[in-house]
């Protein structure tokens, strides 16, 4: 089952169960992937949709969005908005793949450089590339960037 289908369904069910504040992050979820989808149509008039990995980008940075706000929220003395914040990230994190740790993280980079032959940090974006293309979802690249650099640099 392809990631929009699941999050369909999960919509589906959060409304048979009156489940209103899961029900609400995802209907967000649902207009991200649609707008994502009418914003491919305008660039390339193509009815193609939306992707797996165009899905769990959305959703990682969706998670990242709510991770920055309930900070900001905390920070405030909202606790109780940096709360709702966090339960909506735990639902939108029901849809991504299990985060690396450190050691897999790691692991992935040396692999990557290895597979690219990068050999300076000029070959940064190669090896980034690969990394995105397999582990999308699964490690935050924000954090991942200064590893590879130090590796190349």
């Amino acid at each position: 089952m392809d990631m929009k289908t699941r999050v369909s369904e999960a919509l589906k069910t959060a409304m048979r169960e009156k489940a209103a504040d899961r029900l609400s992050t995802l209907r967000l979820i649902n207009a991200a992937i649609k707008d994502r989808e009418i914003a491919q149509r305008a660039d390339d008039g193509a009815e193609a949709g939306v992707g797996d990995a165009e899905v769990l980008a959305i959703l990682g940075k969706m998670v990242k969005q709510r991770q920055e706000s309930a900070r900001a929220y905390e920070e405030g003395g909202r606790l109780e908005l940096a709360e709702k914040e966090r339960e909506e990230i735990g639902v939108i994190e029901e849809f991504l793949p299990r985060q690396l740790t450190e050691d897999e993280v790691n692991a992935a980079v040396d692999k990557a450089v290895a597979e690219t032959g990068a050999s300076s940090i000029r070959d940064m974006g190669k090896v980034m590339g690969a990394l995105k293309g397999r582990y999308t979802g699964q490690m935050d690249f924000g954090a991942v960037g200064p590893m590879v650099k130090a590796r190349l640099g």
